[in-house]
């Protein structure tokens, strides 16, 4: 399964902005704007699906792990945090 175009370039760009390099998908900065990016979908789906309990769940889980990155980069580097934190807020990520 393929994704879409839209969803592919969004992550190229992601990548090209956040990354160290074109192929830097691990980069902590990176992952939690793609999961930013997943939740903001799930989030819309969920309102027109209201009885959709597995994307529930997924969303749930997607949550859980960018909290788990945050808590890290809060702990290894406070200033990009506060940074990207804003960024999540604002929707601009």
């Amino acid at each position: 399964m393929s994704l879409p175009l839209k969803t592919l370039n969004l992550k190229k760009e992601i990548i090209k902005k956040y990354g160290k390099s074109e192929t830097d998908t691990g980069n902590c900065i990176v992952q939690i704007s793609f999961f930013t990016l997943k939740i903001n979908k799930i989030s819309n789906h969920l309102k027109k699906n209201k009885k959709d309990f597995n994307s529930e769940r997924s969303l749930r889980i997607l949550v859980y792990k960018r909290k788990k990155l945050l808590k890290y980069l809060k702990k290894n580097n406070i200033k990009l945090f506060k940074t990207i934190l804003k960024r999540i807020k604002t929707g601009t990520v």
